[in-house]
């Protein structure tokens, strides 16, 4: 008898929930049709359905009472729809009637004077502000000028006088010499390097012993440093280096009538092949560069005939010249000893099967102003081609010092 009973409960339930579902949708559809309705009045019966989900009393008032809501279909299937949520979805209830009216009412006093927004009527709109126009800019592309060009230039003097009686003799003697050298050097930071060198140096003395001469040279050279590299390693370079280098006058020795040497006598053109280090030593204050040429050759024209014996040339070639293969080595170092010193030097040494010849020139340079510096020079050189000498052999020194005006560009 109970099962019975239970099975009829459970059948009761099922009926009531088909039918409140029944009544949501009915309630959804009269909905839609009064939406369609564009002509009536709006109808506020159904915001519960769309407002934040509320218990309201009035829903479990309607289920409770036997006549329901008598005449009003849509009140009846909102409320019927309400309670099918609560039965069914009770977290979904947000807030409770109770607590709406807790909350408070909405006033209505505000509300009793309009409010009226003040607008000030213009003939004409000011105009909008000017918004800035960006500058135009030029864009200049230019092209990479990988040549660097300088050069320095000196001249100084040197004045020395001794009176007839000073008793440990000696003589009065003036003398100047000037010095330029210019540099043309292109590097394309790639592979390629192309270095150009022109040194020109000249100077003169007098003295009153040389009654010969009133003036004669004790300091002349002319020469061209070429060298066209291509990059092997970091520092190293695959090198063909050109040396060219003579005189500008004639060059005479005291109360001699005789000419030593003159311009083309002798000049000297060497070729070689090799590789070229870059130095960059002491903290980059010392720099320069080192070739090595196992494969050389040197030739030495001679134009005046009378000369050609003292410089290793045979007179009776036509050519006046002497052609030597074998191996040089040229190096040109700059080292930065401090703010005011500085040492250049040059070295060039070249050997063949036939003869020797070694060059060492240096040059300490001591600056007191930006214009105004002191030279010391000192120049040892071997040539086994020169005649032998009685004391020094094939050995010869020059050495002197200056002081005067410099200017480097």
């Amino acid at each position: 008898m109970k099962h019975r009973l239970f099975a009829m409960f459970f059948v009761i339930l099922q009926l009531q929930i088909m039918k409140k579902s029944v009544i949501t949708l009915a309630a959804l559809a009269m909905l839609s049709n009064a939406a369609a309705q564009q002509n009536e009045e709006a109808d506020g019966q159904f915001y519960r359905l769309f407002a934040p989900l509320t218990f309201y009393h009035s829903v479990a008032q309607s289920q409770l009472d036997i006549d329901g809501r008598q005449g009003d279909d849509i009140a009846q299937a909102v409320d019927d729809a309400l309670m099918n949520v609560y039965l069914t979805r009770p977290d979904l209830v947000e807030v409770t009637e109770s607590q709406q009216q807790e909350s408070g009412q909405l006033r209505h006093d505000i509300m009793e004077q309009p409010i009226v927004q003040g607008i000030e009527m213009v003939e004409q709109a000011e105009p909008l502000p000017a918004e800035p126009q960006a500058d135009v800019v030029e864009v200049e592309v230019q092209k990479p000028d990988f040549w660097k060009f300088k050069g320095d230039g000196y001249v100084q003097f040197m004045q020395n006088y001794v009176s007839g009686n000073w008793y440990k003799g000696g003589e009065s003697n003036y003398s100047a010499v000037g010095s330029l050298t210019l540099e043309a050097n292109y590097d394309n930071k790639s592979k390629w390097k192309w270095e150009n060198k022109l040194e020109m140096k000249l100077g003169f003395q007098t003295s009153r012993t040389d009654s010969v001469h009133r003036f004669k040279a004790n300091e002349d050279l002319l020469r061209y440093t070429g060298k066209v590299g291509l990059q092997a390693a970091n520092k190293w370079y695959y090198t063909l280096q050109v040396l060219a280098y003579t005189q500008f006058a004639r060059g005479f020795k005291a109360n001699n009538l005789k000419t030593f040497s003159d311009f083309m006598s002798p000049f000297n053109f060497n070729v070689g092949l090799g590789m070229d280090y870059k130095v960059s030593w002491l903290n980059k204050r010392l720099t320069g560069t080192i070739n090595l040429s196992p494969l050389a050759v040197n030739y030495r024209y001679v134009d005046r005939t009378a000369l050609a014996a003292g410089f290793g040339v045979k007179t009776d070639r036509h050519t006046h010249s002497l052609t030597d293969f074998g191996s040089q080595v040229t190096a040109a170092l700059e080292w930065k000893m401090n703010d005011v010193v500085t040492w250049k030097s040059r070295f060039y040494g070249f050997s063949s099967f036939h003869r020797a010849e070694i060059e060492w020139e240096n040059t300490f340079a001591l600056r007191v102003s930006k214009y105004i510096s002191a030279n010391l020079f000192i120049f040892p050189r071997f040539d086994a081609s020169n005649p032998w000498d009685d004391y020094l052999g094939y050995w010869q020194f020059k050495e002197y010092s200056s002081v005067g005006f410099s200017y480097n560009f």
